[in-house]
């Protein structure tokens, strides 16, 4: 008898000892890294959620619960760099393919948030599924979701310690009010994530600005180098009719003093 392939993934999920789960935060924002985490729980937490649901400060005393409780777990991260060469989906599945690998223990079976389950992990030999709100039904993505919360809420605060301008404590890096004035008036900072639209936006409203002021200043220059040709023009034909008054004049002279001695 042939398996479909859900039977295969049932029977994957019924052998496995070692169960994680794995979840990514800041795939919205407009700077920053994306993170993720991945958890394999041993004894039970209680209150575990999908980290939106929760209070910073349940967030931060969960954090540490799982940290201290888990079996496993590991956090993980993809750069604004790699977000704006990959695409922010491709960088979060890298992210949490590093959380999975960074365990130290191998999990038989990976349940990872959202619907997209990462190649690099089927590609490494890891079996699992995506779960479509995982994080508020499953223990482990719950867990994982809290820590890649948490873990980049803490980034939010150290990138604000350097870029105040911007308000990152506040606003997470999300497209807030707040965050988009901060944006047109200091411009983009090395934590924007380039490739997403208001910050490209804003990109190309200074390039075209730079454009628009090199135009301007080579109108200028050209402008007032036409004025300067000219005006060196009219002074050079007062300097010559100057020397042709001045040539007639003694021209003049001349002949008058020469008729004076022939007198």
């Amino acid at each position: 008898m042939t398996l479909r392939t859900d039977d295969l993934f049932a029977c994957a999920l019924n052998d496995a000892q070692a169960i994680c789960g794995a979840d990514e935060a800041g795939r919205g924002p407009l700077a920053g890294a994306v993170y993720a985490a991945a958890v394999m729980l041993g004894e039970p937490i209680e209150g575990l959620n999908d980290s939106k649901k929760l209070s910073a400060k349940t967030r931060e005393r969960l954090s540490a619960e799982i940290k201290t409780k888990a079996r496993a777990w590991c956090i993980a991260s993809a750069s604004v760099e790699e977000i704006d060469e990959l695409n922010i989906l491709q960088a979060s599945l890298l992210a949490m393919t590093r959380a999975v690998e960074g365990l130290s223990e191998h999990a038989d079976w990976v349940w990872v948030d959202g619907n997209h389950f990462p190649k690099l992990l089927v590609q490494k030999g890891y079996a699992g599924r995506a779960l479509i709100g995982g994080d508020a039904i499953e223990p482990a993505i719950s867990a994982a979701s809290i820590l890649a919360k948490v873990a980049r809420d803490a980034d939010c605060d150290r990138l604000d310690a350097l870029y105040p301008q911007y308000g990152f404590a506040q606003h997470k890096g999300y497209p807030t009010a707040v965050h988009l004035a901060a944006l047109r008036a200091h411009g983009v900072c090395p934590e924007h994530r380039r490739t997403y639209a208001p910050v490209r936006k804003i990109l190309e409203s200074k390039t075209e600005t730079k454009s628009e002021a090199k135009s301007e200043a080579k109108s200028e220059a050209k402008s007032e180098a036409k004025s300067e040709a000219k005006s060196e023009a009219k002074s050079e034909a007062k300097l010559e009719a100057k020397l042709e008054t001045t040539a007639e004049t003694t021209a003049e002279t001349t002949a008058e003093t020469t008729a004076q001695f022939t007198c």
